[in-house]
């Protein structure tokens, strides 16, 4: 599972926006210097970013981009989608089956299970992450994201038996 070069560069494009003062906006040349990142991927991320209502375009002298919300109001979760998808789509067993009509783990499939709850971790720091809690340092982000995909350890399915390796 990797995230794209899109979603990575058009998360650090709203931080870029989300660190300016309320109301502020940046131009695609400024986005490109500061996160090094080309004008014209720039160019494209805000597209993108502007159709998915994340951010919000001004033309004239004082123009260039601003958040189209509050940073705390844009959840990390909500920009990902925005930006490419999930890293497990249920539908993602239909449309690669291999070479039949209908994958051969259809009925039975762990692998499945496990990317459903993956997915679900995720999901769980991603849906409660906002974009103002990544503006602050590295060590905070990391202490927030791991209380949020903490499950208490009575909620923790219990190991099943079988292959210990």
């Amino acid at each position: 599972m990797k995230f794209s070069s899109q979603e990575e560069y058009g998360l650090r494009c709203l931080l870029r926006l989300g660190m300016q003062a309320p109301g502020a906006s940046l131009t695609i040349p400024e986005i490109s210097r500061w996160e090094g990142i080309s004008p014209h991927y720039v160019a494209k991320l805000m597209r993108v970013l502007r159709r998915g209502q994340l951010v919000r375009s001004a033309r004239g002298q004082a123009g260039g981009y601003v958040l189209a919300r509050p940073a705390d109001q844009i959840v990390v979760g909500e920009a990902l989608a925005v930006l490419g998808g999930r890293l497990f789509d249920p539908e993602f067993c239909g449309r690669h089956a291999g070479d039949e009509l209908v994958c051969t783990h259809s009925v039975e499939c762990s692998l499945r299970s496990l990317w459903r709850t993956v997915q679900y971790a995720v999901d769980r720091v991603l849906t409660r992450m906002t974009l103002h809690d990544l503006l602050g340092h590295e060590q905070e982000v990391g202490a927030l994201a791991t209380r949020l995909v903490q499950v208490p350890v009575s909620a923790a399915p219990a190991p099943r038996g079988g292959n210990t390796r």
